[in-house]
């Protein structure tokens, strides 16, 4: 007898995307072996609305949580789902050759968990570790996931809007859950720090190629999608593909015998490059104002931080796109401007009526908007973008508040610090002012930039779709730039540009990022 049941309902640019599922028929079967049943699905009905509006008619095949690994440290986040799309809108489609949509929903380097989920979309997030189940992109945040807002799930992650259109364009959706920060034994031991979220994913993607033939879609096509810290690790996961540092880990829990490279990466807001974001936040928003208190931060504090980012910048040796030239702490404010903030803004008033548009630019007279095109100032951006929402240093706090100090925790030590200059300036009376010895290899094990610029990993994904609201204050703009530049300057296709007017986790795009899907992996999508 079927049953109905709410699948998902996220925003989506304006759009309303929703999915209503019922069942029909169950075969799942339990293995606690690494070869995936084909047979143990439960078929599934869903409606997805479009970002266009329209409504779409999805059966698909549906199989429940399924362990990855074959020794894991817990079930509840070591596992994932299978979505495989069968019949849309009435006609039939063969999801054997599909891209594979590889979605994770992370947020705040906080647990993932897929084990209660009942459908497409499902991916739930949590910061105590009970797992997740319905799409919770309309949650309130909690107390812990200071990157949530209405653009995101709960703890900060992405919603389900990927994952239903992905389904309804006939490709074939993975999402895994995957180990995070908060988390610890009866003995009061930290299980999800640092590098535990990546070493989980690549061994679902592991797993994934390790069944070809037998799960559903083109093993070879995977693109990943991720927001926030899911975003960061999703650009590590496509960066790192294969790479030997992850080896024993991967061993130590069980991971198949299979490649975890993966084909084309997508990105939104990816808070990475850690070890050198505090300077790069305080180049980018070191004179605006904090939300928390109305002030700009410790001066002194902020320009020892400028100066840290350029001195890095410098030695990353990066350029520009579109030939921009070497890409310095001196010039990146005019790159910015130029390579990504006056495109958005000029895309943004394009797309709006006249009227709209004259009420817009009279509101905002920083803006000179000649012969259809948007220009102004980096100072006169910053201005209108308004208080900062981090105090500083952003990502490695003096006094170890920050939820990037506890994604360094190990051992019963929930918060460590991961760079020398807030080692040296802690404040909670710490006997040792320098970073714990095993900090610098868990710091290339979570850095996109590691396998990019350091160590330039052959393996990596070619293919770069990154995302950033221009009101994002939770991380700095350089990042996503410099990820943008690195895999450009190493032959890559990058698809990156900015959101006008928005904030974090913002995804006012998703259908031309299913499209884009389906240019780069050659797939031939359902008309």
């Amino acid at each position: 007898m079927g049953m109905g049941a709410t699948a998902g309902v996220a925003a989506v640019g304006g759009i309303a995307l929703s999915a209503q599922a019922s069942s029909d028929s169950s075969s799942s079967t339990d293995s606690d072996s690494l070869v995936f049943d084909p047979d143990g699905y439960t078929k599934l009905t869903t409606t997805v609305t479009d970002t266009d509006g329209d409504d779409h008619s999805v059966t698909y095949h549906f199989w429940k949580a399924i362990t990855y690994v074959a020794n894991p440290v817990d079930e509840t986040y070591q596992s994932l789902i299978v979505s495989a799309p069968v019949e849309i809108d009435g006609e039939t489609v063969d999801p054997t050759n599909a891209p594979i949509l590889f979605a994770n929903s992370v947020g705040g380097y906080m647990p993932s968990s897929v084990a209660d989920a009942t459908g497409v979309g499902a991916g739930g997030m949590s910061g105590g570790g009970a797992p997740g189940g319905a799409p919770t992109g309309s949650a309130a945040p909690s107390a812990s996931a200071s990157n949530a807002n209405g653009n995101t799930n709960a703890t900060g992650g992405a919603t389900a809007s990927n994952q239903l259109l992905a389904l309804a364009a006939g490709y074939v959706v993975v999402e895994p859950g995957a180990r995070g920060r908060t988390l610890k034994n009866s003995s009061g031991e930290y299980y999800g720090t640092a590098p535990a979220a990546i070493v989980d994913l690549k061994a679902a993607v592991r797993y994934v190629k390790a069944n070809k033939g037998r799960i559903p879609g083109n093993v070879d096509r995977i693109v990943s999608a991720g927001t926030s810290a899911g975003g960061a690790l999703s650009s590590l996961l496509g960066a790192s593909g294969d790479s030997p540092i992850y080896d024993k880990y991967l061993k130590e829990l069980g991971a198949a015998e299979a490649s975890d490279a993966i084909f084309a990466v997508g990105a939104w807001c990816p808070i990475t490059d850690l070890e050198h974001a505090d300077g790069a936040y305080e180049w980018n928003w070191g004179s605006n104002v904090t939300q928390s208190t109305g002030k700009v931060v410790d001066q002194t504090v902020s320009k020892e931080l400028q100066a840290q980012f350029a001195e890095y910048q410098a030695s990353l040796k990066l350029r520009g796109l579109n030939r921009f030239g070497a890409l310095t702490a001196r010039n990146y404010d005019e790159y910015l401007v130029r390579q990504y903030l006056e495109p958005s803004a000029t895309k943004y008033l394009t797309d709006l009526s006249d009227s709209e548009r004259e009420t817009y630019l009279a509101k905002n007279t920083f803006i000179t908007w000649s012969a259809g095109k948007a220009t102004f100032t980096w100072d006169d951006f910053l201005t209108h973008v308004g208080a900062r929402k981090k105090t500083t240093p952003a990502f490695d706090a003096f006094d170890l508040s920050a939820g990037e100090n506890n994604e360094f925790g190990a051992g019963t030590t929930a918060n460590r610090h991961f760079t020398a200059y807030s080692a040296k300036n802690d404040t909670t009376g710490l006997s040792s002012k320098r970073v714990a010895s095993d900090i610098p290899e868990k710091l290339h094990l979570m850095n996109p930039m590691f396998h990019l610029v350091d160590k330039v990993n052959g393996r990596r994904s070619k293919h770069w779709w990154i995302r950033l609201g221009t009101n994002d204050s939770d991380t700095s703009h350089v990042v996503s730039a410099n990820l943008a530049a690195a895999a450009s300057g190493l032959g890559d296709e990058v698809d990156h540009l900015y959101y006008w007017d928005q904030g974090h986790g913002a995804n006012t795009d998703p259908g031309d990022f299913i499209k884009w899907i389906a240019k780069v992996t050659g797939h031939k999508a359902k008309k």
